[in-house]
């Protein structure tokens, strides 16, 4: 007893010795959560159940759990520091166990120590992985009318965007023009007033909107005046990802007086649930997503997209699937809850992937068909390509160019990188007025202190005619996007073409002795850009979107499960905005934008899900999965096997054969998706299984992070029955099994395998016969012929003789002894 006292004593010290602000915690905790929980505390029933659909979360059982898990996290806090030392940010309850905390470092690692505490780890920042698509993708005449019926699509479905909050006056999600929502008994989530207008941010269409910024204000980055401490979106990101996944149909795409079409979701009558965890100037905390998954699922949503990753692999746990972050999600496939998250944005480089785990669907971004290419003509009949989404000069006119450099009003306003055209009161209106301005690409542009939207607002106030963008040095890595103008206006994104109108116009203008312009000469023409051209090419893998293979450790050694899953439109995509957004300076002050990322790829399979889970509400998270990941497409519109952007040796943008490792399964095919055959499905406890398999893997940590037992019969990672296979050291004969189950009528399959000759596959049996509702396992041997020191890619297809067709990609890596 003096001991423990002794000991308790040197823990309420440990504030006094504590230096500086501290960090924020997340701690994981001994003890069954609300979805695992089965009983066995006195005075407590249990609250596990088969799924969501059968869980009351306002229940006397759920209730009261939550509270005494609420309670327990304060009591050991209150035990070993003084009220003041510390912070409780959140309590975990229904996805984990556990509770985030602000503390001293020193206070973290004696409540490491603590009895009761599994596990605990400092907080991370995430970041966000920032019209035309559904048609793209065949859904108003593909799926819309076979699903829930045309006006229809998502209907009573919940999808949860934990993002950067929403614009809820857009009319992506007005109800005025739309039939009316009905009740949605099961959904229980909440929704805050605006503090500035007073008003819900519900409408019927959403239908939950809540803010977390918790860890961000006791982290000291939060700024209320900047980040808005409600669920409006100050970025814009939010709101384009909510209108892509459930945006309403048909909404008119306008600016600058154009109309550049209409913008629909991919699941336009499901329900939106807003959890704000992004914002404006620093991204999020994993403590603050972590707590809006595990609000989203007690609220009761059907789909959780998540346009947010983490900034690298966690190296704090052995394992990279070992961790909170994936662990709530685990719970929430666990409860029946369909994830997407995006790929990551660190394409075309290989492992650069923020989404990991296999019970997550990861998705890639795709390039579609439509491309905004535009030209200028020169006065010396030369056509310069460039990106354009402008209208073209008057009356097909030329007009004079006039170089920034030549109509400077002083040349002491260089400090202010007047070449940028972004201050019209440095630059000459005389000499501009009624001209092309010629203005010139800095690096302030890739940093996003200089937009295309200030070079038209420029030209236009000094009376330009239009205005080229010409880039003259190259930065590797950077993406040209055309950007709408109001003016007719072009973006030359090669330094050779740029060269080319230089030398043209350095020719053409008269100088006198000291280097000044006396006669423009030079003249011009820009095309109509507003139109795009369609390519049958598509899709591609943009030249943005993370690269597999996936890892297992932070030491970045590959792991055995396919990465990403799935394939989805993420470049130049069309949705909603928010007026006060500032993630993209060109489109500030509009009502929607046009960008890439796969933040804008995850809600397009967030919004199909949506559409699945209307058809079988009854299927599983991996069972959806599956049948997205095994009926996608892995050939472009012409028939072509899919390409992926890459760069050159001298850092040119090009295209070479996509591999799983780019694209997962492939492109997304909503049409076969809603009628996949067979699916591969897999429960809460294989996932569990796969985790207990990891070579190296310490049982006692997984137990640590996700409250389950390892069993004494291990296997392989690759035993998951997961739609893909993955194997990373192929060493002799390994042998995998998948169990496939028939959810359509009684169908015979042919199988068959192929991949490239250094490695040997075979699959049995050669064929089979599956009843309804049956299932049959298939066995697939794999042998290292030679090692070659990379991938091999493959497949197993199942041909019904229904016209089912089921694909299973296949990489392997053939290892020595």
């Amino acid at each position: 007893m003096v001991n423990r006292r002794l000991g308790l004593f040197i823990l309420l010290l440990l504030p006094l010795l504590g230096s500086g602000s501290g960090d924020v915690y997340i701690i994981t905790m001994e003890g069954e959560p609300v979805v695992s929980y089965s009983g066995g505390i006195d005075g407590f029933a249990a609250t596990a159940k088969d799924s969501m659909e059968e869980m009351d979360i306002t229940s006397e059982s759920v209730t009261s759990y939550s509270l005494y898990l609420t309670r327990k996290h304060d009591e050991l806090l209150e035990s070993l520091f003084e009220v003041e030392s510390y912070e409780k940010i959140y309590s975990y309850c229904h996805l984990i166990n556990g509770f985030s905390v602000h503390l001293s470092h020193e206070q973290s690692v004696a409540l490491s120590k603590s009895p009761g505490v599994k596990y605990v780890e400092k907080d991370n920042k995430v970041r966000k992985l920032t019209t035309h698509t559904p048609q793209f993708l065949g859904l108003p005449t593909g799926v819309w009318p076979t699903g829930g019926g045309f006006d229809r699509e998502g209907e009573n479905i919940v999808i949860g965007l934990v993002d950067s909050g929403v614009f809820p006056k857009h009319p992506s999600f007005a109800t005025y023009n739309t039939d009316p929502y009905g009740p949605l008994p099961r959904f229980r989530g909440k929704c805050e007033i605006d503090p500035e207008t007073k008003r819900n941010f519900c409408n019927g269409k959403i239908v939950g909107a809540q803010h977390f910024a918790k860890a961000a204000i006791a982290a000291g980055a939060f700024n209320p005046a900047v980040d808005f401490p409600s669920p409006l979106d100050g970025d814009g990101h939010g709101t384009h990802t909510a209108a892509i996944a459930a945006g309403n149909k048909g909404i008119p795409v306008r600016l600058h007086g154009h109309e550049f079409g209409k913008a629909s979701g991919m699941a336009p009558r499901a329900r939106i649930a807003i959890y704000k965890v992004l914002y404006r100037l620093f991204g999020g905390y994993v403590s603050d997503v972590v707590a809006a998954i595990d609000q989203a699922v007690q609220d009761g949503v059907d789909v959780i997209n998540l346009s947010v990753g983490p900034n690298s692999p966690p190296s704090t746990t052995k394992i990279t699937f070992l961790n909170p972050f994936d662990a709530a999600l685990l719970s929430a496939v666990k409860a029946g809850v369909f994830v997407a998250q995006a790929a990551g944005n660190g394409g075309p480089f290989p492992k650069t992937l923020v989404s990991f785990s296999p019970w997550i669907t990861t998705v890639a971004a795709a390039v579609d068909d439509r491309r905004y290419k535009n030209y200028i003509t020169l006065g010396n009949g030369k056509i310069l390509s460039g990106l354009g989404l402008s209208p073209a000069t008057r009356a097909n006119k030329s007009f004079t160019l006039v170089s920034v450099s030549d109509v400077l009003l002083d040349s002491s306003v260089m400090k202010y990188n007047p070449l940028d055209c972004q201050r019209p009161d440095l630059l000459n209106k005389n000499l501009v007025e009624g001209k092309i301005l010629l203005c010139g690409y800095s690096f302030n542009f890739v940093s996003g202190t200089a937009s295309i939207k200030k070079v038209s607002e420029t030209a236009k106030i000094l009376g330009a005619a239009g205005f080229v963008v010409a880039v003259e040095n190259s930065y590797p890595g950077t993406k040209y996007d055309p950007v709408p103008a109001a003016l007719p206006g072009i973006l030359i994104t090669d330094v050779t073409t740029t060269k080319e109108l230089i030398d043209y116009y350095n020719c053409s203008t008269k100088r006198d002795w000291a280097g000044r312009p006396t006669v423009f000469q030079g003249v011009a023409s820009i095309a109509d850009g507003l139109a795009p051209i369609l390519h049958n090419s598509a899709p591609q893998v943009a030249i943005f979107s993370s690269r597999g293979p996936d890892v297992k450790d932070f030491s970045f050694e590959d792991a055995d499960v396919l990465k990403p899953d799935i394939l989805a439109p993420g470049s130049l995509i069309w949705a909603a905005w928010a007026p006060n957004g500032t993630d993209e300076a060109n489109y500030e002050g509009e009502g929607f934008a046009m960008i890439s990322g796969t933040s804008m790829a995850a809600p397009h399979i967030a919004g199909i899900a949506a559409l699945m889970k209307q058809k079988y509400p009854r299927w599983s998270p991996a069972a959806i999965k599956s049948a997205l990941m095994t009926t996608a497409n892995t050939l472009d519109q012409s028939g072509r096997p899919l390409q992926a952007q890459q760069y050159s040796d001298t850092e040119l943008m090009m295209l070479s054969p996509a591999t799983p490792f780019d694209f997962g399964s492939g492109e997304v095919n909503p049409k076969a998706a809603l009628d996949p055959g067979l699916i591969l499905d897999a429960s809460y406890l294989d996932y569990i299984n796969f985790l207990c398999s990891m070579p190296g893997v310490d049982p006692q940590e997984v137990s640590n992070i996700t409250g389950a037992h390892c069993n004494s019969a291990r296997g392989k990672p690759s035993d998951l029955n997961s739609p893909s296979i993955a194997i990373s050291h192929l060493v002799g004969t390994q042998t995998v099994k998948r169990t496939v189950t028939n959810v359509a009528e009684t169908e015979t399959y042919v199988i068959s395998a192929r991949i490239s000759p250094e490695i040997a596959m075979e699959a049995s049996p050669p064929a089979m016969t599956i009843l309804p509702g049956s299932s049959k396992v298939i066995s697939v041997s794999l042998t290292t012929r030679w090692v070659t020191g990379r991938y091999s890619f493959g497949e197993i297809l199942l041909k019904g003789n229904r016209g089912h067709m089921v694909r299973i990609p296949v990489v392997a890596m053939g290892a020595g002894g």
